[in-house]
Parts: structure tokens; sequence; C-alpha cells
């Protein structure tokens, strides 16, 4: 996907930011976890709740995220001892 944003708003924010902003829409939104949402904005989850901390947006942990992230985290495991 890609989007074009105003050559003047270019200039304001860099292609991490607007990830960063684009990460943080769809997670307040209920779009996306907070795996997905850091994956999108290229950081860590702890540095995705630092920047929703910032901007006072809550954060739901439901079951389903906790979910994911138990099979992100088992995957991760498995892949580590195939090495």
């Amino acid at each position: 996907m890609t989007i074009t944003l105003p050559p003047e708003l270019e200039k304001q924010i860099t292609p991490q930011e607007a990830a960063l902003h684009l990460a943080i829409g769809l997670f307040a939104d209920d779009k996306v976890t907070l795996g997905q949402a850091a994956s999108i904005a290229g950081i860590s989850q702890p540095a995705l709740l630092q920047e929703l901390g910032k901007r006072r947006i809550p954060v739901y942990y439901g079951v389903e995220e906790l979910e994911q992230d138990i099979a992100t985290v088992e995957k991760d495991i498995w892949q580590q001892a195939g090495r």
C-alpha cells in the first residue's frame, strides 16, 4: 500500500513518523492489536506503549490480544529452538 501525502505535510514529517501516526490511529480505532500496531510503526511494543502514554491513549488488553501475543512468543521460541 502506498499513501500519498500533500507535499507540505511530507516536508513536516518523516516516513517513520507517518507510520507511527497510522499505527496509533489504527490501534485507537480497534482495527489492530498492540503487536500489529508496533509492527506497522516499526518499533517495539514497549516503545509503542510509551508513545500511547504520551498521547494519553488508553490501552485495552483483551483476551484476543493475549492469545495472539502468546502465539507469537511460542512461535519465536520454536524458531529459536530450531536454529
